[in-house]
């Protein structure tokens, strides 16, 4: 056996002499060229030519690398995520495709069972799975993220994940996950993120590369339709509107462009006519006495500032029409601002639609309804109304309408039919609509709380759309004039690199216990290091660290320049820093303090002032004070003590960047372990701090929500053993619910009785979370989202079996607000049905109720599985 051995070993060796260099080169080139040949027969595949971007991008996957995708809105970042199906397809291994929104969801779905057909692809929505074993599986990125913590069976041969609209990781309440997916995917997994283009991409790509290996970043800043910037201005009522260019045309080849003249000179024209209407109306109507006043209001008030004409949105609308620059968008940025959109352009009796298309219209819509809803509901939704403006050319789209009726006006936009739709930013992100021209009504919002500026991303979002590939030549962004516009404002929002992109990412409940539940407490504190808000903090800290150097050498000096042979005058200079921190922030703190009563506040000072004094005659004992050379060190010593004061302010924003993330989790398992959640291991004096999960952890693991430990102490506690199952879902939709601007808080009644058991559950779900966010507050975590009973008797109505007519009935809930809702608590209530190893036999028929409220509740519009 040894000669057999040694005979073949040295045959390979001769073999690999007969090799010259220039046959190994080709047989390099040969194994180069099979490698490409999937990319190049993808390429084959395609019905246009690849960009280059695209092209490097796919070649850097196909040669096992991950891939960061920068480019703008229509570019065609998505050929990339498409090849990497089609290379896990070719290597018979699995791909996922994760979205934010269900709703891009379910489109990339269809759009992938288009390809690959419906037997290959699989659908995973939270409330929708579809062949969700499929090669190819399309879900939202918290499905994904579970399904890590779950360590789910199905990852095992996942070599592919695409993460559409990667920058989502800054939005404040979801972008976390995509962090936690991109840090917890299995080593062997590559991933493709499709991002817009960021100010700081290349931050972000290093990061990916620090966590996930090799990355290749692909920037494309060059939008496949050229997009022109106009404003849309109006004299009068009585004239047309005018679509003037931002910028001036021509100069130096667009590398600086400069605001256009003549649309500044038309504005300040504008502004004195509405100057010289405004005194002319006050003439009329306060004549002598408004001169009196000096040009003044009542009461000495300023006067009113002139505001130009305001173009009307049906004006706008006919002008557009005009000059052949629809199919549109017009962003508007409210839900009753969009609805009544659609009214005035009836109510104007424009008409954008054919007799033809309105026909083609009316039978796609029926199509599309026939069998998804009963008349009643669509008679609550207001279906008619909503098909009659259809017919004429125009829709609203925003997260107030119910989805069917969303799909509907994206698939009619996508065919040409609808010719004006009228939307609020959700339609911004990553659904396919893109149109000739967008229009942005104000650059301006409200936030929830007030008015705010676009950023310059947002504004780039909402533009990004107009250019239709392969249609137009060229795209247009229009802004309306608006009172507060200047021209300025838009040219700012309007630069490539728009907007830089910042982790939103920081430890909660839920993802504590998950991480302990598959790593030691160490480990765990070593993954979140691995985040991206930490990197970030990371990068910024390395300049204080280099300023507390530079510090501390600065400090080392004046040591040694101070030195005394009568004493340590170090000793000296500590001893007077704390002096001066005594008898001033001291003094000032208890200034400010609120005592019980004066006897304790007495009692602070004299303590303070005992204090002051042992200090004082330290100093004046102290034997550097004998030094001849004393007013030359302290010269030097109190330069010591300022660069001793800035060390340790340095220190502290150091100290405050440096494992903030690890430390927000420290503070979070403190709270856990007192809540009983977490239990200390005795991991030996070697190893420090070791936590574990109890069994309540376990429950707590399997529930996924803002309002997580909330939702488990309540059923730990046996607030909701009293409760049917409607009244379930009712007390535990206070968990979903956030009423839009304001309000919400309490239902119009409590079912039953305020003293009976869905009021009584209620409170205590309330007080629960009181209790929870005082904790969170002394350990220095935000505060809970508040438990918002205000739609709990709608729900209660709807799982009771009401009809939605019935109980949308005096509420302001639109349908679409109603369903998302329901949504969300239907998700709840599956996370408790299927927590039920966890629950305890103290509570042992909770899942089951659990099920049958997701069942009363997920009916009817609510079923329909298209809702995002």
């Amino acid at each position: 056996m040894a000669s057999k051995h040694h005979t073949n070993r040295v045959d390979r060796n001769a073999d690999a002499g007969k090799s010259s260099p220039s046959a190994r080169y080709a047989a390099f080139r040969k194994r180069q060229q099979r490698q490409a040949s999937i990319a190049a027969r993808f390429a084959g595949t395609l019905p246009f030519e690849l960009d280059d971007f695209q092209t490097r991008a796919n070649e850097a996957l196909e040669a096992g690398r991950n891939v960061l995708v920068a480019a703008p809105t229509g570019a065609g970042k998505t050929v990339v995520a498409d090849f990497a199906v089609f290379l896990a397809q070719e290597h018979n291994v699995k791909a996922f495709y994760t979205t934010p929104i269900k709703a891009l969801s379910n489109q990339k779905y269809h759009d992938l069972v288009d390809v690959y057909g419906a037997d290959r692809v699989g659908l995973l929505t939270g409330d929708t799975s579809i062949n969700s074993e499929a090669d190819i599986v399309v879900m939202t990125t918290e499905v994904l993220r579970n399904m890590l913590y779950e360590r789910s069976t199905t990852l095992d041969a996942l070599r592919y994940v695409i993460l559409d609209e990667v920058h989502y990781l800054a939005d404040r309440f979801r972008g976390p996950v995509w962090e936690e997916v991109i840090i917890h995917l299995p080593e062997r997994v590559r991933i493709v993120a499709l991002s817009a283009t960021v100010s700081n991409v290349e931050d972000f790509s290093q990061w990916i590369s620090s966590v996930r290996g090799d990355t290749e970043l692909v920037v494309s800043e060059k939008r496949p339709v050229p997009l022109e910037q106009h404003v849309i201005v109006q004299k009068d009522d009585r004239t047309e509107p005018e679509i003037i260019d931002l910028y001036r045309r021509g100069g130096d080849g667009g590398q600086t462009p400069k605001l256009n003249p003549e649309l500044a000179n038309r504005l300040d024209q504008f502004d004195r006519i509405a100057a010289r209407r405004q005194g002319e109306e006050r003439s009329r109507k306060r004549g002598r006495r408004a001169e009196a006043r000096g040009g003044r209001g009542r009461n000495g008030a300023p006067a009113r500032k002139p505001e130009r004409h305001v173009p009307r949105r049906w004006a706008v609308v006919d002008e557009l029409n005009y000059l052949d620059m629809l199919p549109g968008i017009y962003f508007i940025f409210s839900r009753n601002g969009c609805d009544q959109a659609v009214e005035q352009c009836i109510n104007a009796g424009l008409e954008l639609t054919t007799d033809e298309e309105m026909h083609r219209i009316r039978r796609i819509v029926d199509e599309m309804v026939e069998g998804q809803l009963s008349q009643a509901d669509l008679k609550a939704l207001g279906f008619s109304r909503f098909r009659f403006a259809l017919e004429e050319g125009f829709a609203s789209h925003h997260a107030g309408m119910i989805a069917l009726f969303r799909q509907i006006v994206e698939r009619l936009f996508e065919e040409g039919l609808v010719k004006m739709v009228f939307a609020t930013e959700t339609l911004a992100l990553g659904i396919n609509m893109p149109a000739r021209c967008v229009v942005v009504e104000k650059l301006e919002k409200f936030n929830g709380t007030g008015h705010v500026a676009l950023t310059p991303g947002e504004f780039t979002q909402l533009t990004g759309r107009a250019g239709r590939r392969g249609i137009d030549t060229i795209g247009h962004a229009i802004v309306v004039d608006h009172h507060g516009f200047v021209p300025a404002t838009a040219a700012a929002l309007s630069s490539k690199r728009v907007y830089p992109l910042h982790s939103s990412f920081k430890a909660t409940f839920n993802m504590a216990v998950n991480l302990l539940n598959s790593s030691d407490y160490e480990t765990s504190r070593v993954t979140l290091d691995h985040s991206f808000a930490q990197w970030e903090a990371n990068a910024s800290a390395w300049q204080l660290e280099s300023h507390m150097g530079t510090l501390r050498q600065a400090i080392d000096g004046y040591e040694k320049a101070f030195a005394c042979d009568h004493g340590d005058f170090r000793e000296l200079m500590e001893l007077r820093m704390r002096l001066s921190d005594l008898e001033k922030n001291e003094r000032n703190r208890l200034k400010h303090t609120v005592f019980r009563s004066d006897e304790e506040r007495s009692a602070a000072f004299r303590n303070l002032d005992r204090r002051i004094g042992e200090l004082r005659k330290a100093d004046q004992h102290h034997p550097c004070r004998e030094c001849p050379d004393l007013q030359q060190h302290l010269k030097w010593g109190h330069r010591w003590m300022r660069e001793m004061r800035e060390l340790k302010r340095v220190r502290e924003r150091y100290d405050s960047r440096t494992g903030s993330v690890a430390r927000q989790f420290d503070r979070i398992c403190d709270i856990l372990t007192g809540l009983g959640y977490l239990e200390e291991v005795d991991a030996g004096s070697t190893h420090g701090r070791d936590l574990r999960l109890t069994e309540s952890g376990q429950l707590l693991r399997h529930l996924y929500s803002e309002l997580d430990v909330v939702l488990a102490q309540a059923i730990l506690t046996g607030a909701l053993d009293l409760l049917p199952p409607a009244g379930l879902a009712a007390v535990l939709s206070s968990l979903v619910y956030e009423a839009r601007r304001g309000g919400g808080g309490e239902p119009r009644y409590y079912p039953g009785s305020v003293h009976g058991p869905i009021a009584v559950a209620a409170g205590e779900l309330k007080a629960l979370r009181d209790q929870i966010d005082m904790s969170c507050e002394d350990h220095g975590l935000d505060p809970l989202p508040d438990v918002d009973a205000g739609i709990l008797d709608v729900m209660y109505e709807w799982a009771d079996g009401r009809d939605l007519a019935d109980v949308l009935h005096g509420t302001e809930l639109t349908g679409g607000d109603f369903v998302r809702n329901a949504k969300r608590l239907v998700d709840i209530l599956h996370q408790i049905a299927s927590a039920e190893p966890y629950i305890g036999a103290g509570h042992a028929d909770l899942a089951h109720r659990a099920r049958l409220a997701a069942d009363m509740v997920n009916r009817g519009v609510v079923a329909y599985s298209g809702v995002d």
